[in-house]
């Protein structure tokens, strides 16, 4: 009797064999083996989690890659004060239920220390590099894991697996090392640390398409819901203790769902009645806007807004 093996890289369909692995799994394996490998080669990784879906979707890998053992690594949370309720309560929860440590670096808390000055424009995601980077030194982090994708942002296409951060959490593209054959570089000088992307090669879809096969629970703001919201430079933007409208500004409810979440100054709802996860994946395979470009006023600052606070510090 005459078996065919057929196997498959990281990121490929891997042909059609009876082992063949499906686009969803070669994702999931390159992502465990991420997880696995940051495990052996640093001393104190952590993993950024905001309780956004990709964060979401990196935690639930992780669990995955270490299982039946706890996750061995701590989550850290750079707060703004002005996220979405929903999902700090979401937040909380999955930290409990998974008994994970949960490191908070708080924006608010730099603003009370005359540290940080809060921005004429309201915006508080731009405030988010030096708690970041605080939070690294003080929990002695030397790897921190993100959960960036190449599709996002033109200045996250440039984003290695294993992205090394110099003393001052600076990102040097010229720095940046080959990751050949699923390689991973994580040599790094004192006081130097390395970025991990373990969703480096994932898109928006194929996010969502996991989700949906895992069953990953997500806060309810990502499906469509009715919503009180005023429209500003092109998005609808919910009014919050950051603030809310201006004059000429009209509150009105809709029915809109959130693409990605953070700071709820600059994140954005699309009009939306995708209700569900197939109808969200129906509804993001038909669309030609990455989440960040059309939902988040922080990258609309500049064309090189993100690539800017990279050099800064941030993700």
């Amino acid at each position: 009797m005459t078996t065919t093996t057929t196997t498959a890289a990281a990121g490929g369909t891997g042909g059609t064999g009876p082992y063949a692995l499906s686009h969803l799994d070669a994702l999931e394996s390159e992502a465990v083996h991420i997880f696995r490998e940051v495990a052996g080669e640093f001393e104190r990784p952590v993993i950024l989690f905001s309780g956004g879906k990709d964060s979401i979707v990196m935690l639930h890998l992780a669990l995955k890659a270490f299982a039946p053992a706890p996750v061995p690594f701590a989550l850290l949370h750079v707060d703004t004060g002005h996220n979405f309720p929903e999902v700090l309560d979401y937040r909380d929860r999955v930290v409990a239920e998974h008994r994970l440590r949960l490191h908070v670096a708080a924006v608010q808390d730099y603003i009370d220390r005359g540290e940080l000055r809060e921005r004429p424009d309201g915006l508080r995601n731009p405030l988010q590099t030096v708690p970041l980077l605080d939070g690294i030194v003080r929990g002695r982090f030397d790897a921190v894991f993100g959960g960036g994708r190449r599709d996002e942002e033109k200045a996250r296409a440039k984003e290695r697996v294993f992205s090394l951060r110099d003393e001052f959490g600076g990102w040097d593209p010229r720095r940046q090392r080959p990751e050949l054959w699923q390689l991973y570089n994580g040599r790094h000088s004192p006081g130097e640390h390395v970025r991990v992307f373990p969703l480096s090669n994932w898109t928006e879809l194929d996010v969502w398409q996991y989700i949906g096969r895992e069953k990953i629970e997500l806060p309810a703001i990502y499906y469509a819901h009715e919503r009180e919201v005023f429209a500003r430079n092109g998005m609808w933007l919910s009014p919050g203790e950051w603030g809310g409208l201006k004059d000429g500004e009209r509150l009105e409810t809709r029915t809109v769902r959130y693409r990605t979440v953070g700071d709820m100054s600059c994140t954005g709802a699309v009009d939306s009645d995708a209700a569900t996860i197939e109808a969200v994946i129906t509804e993001i395979a038909a669309s030609r806007l990455t989440e960040r470009g059309a939902t988040r006023a922080d990258d609309k600052m500049s064309e090189a807004a993100m690539e800017d606070r990279k050099r800064e510090g941030y993700f």
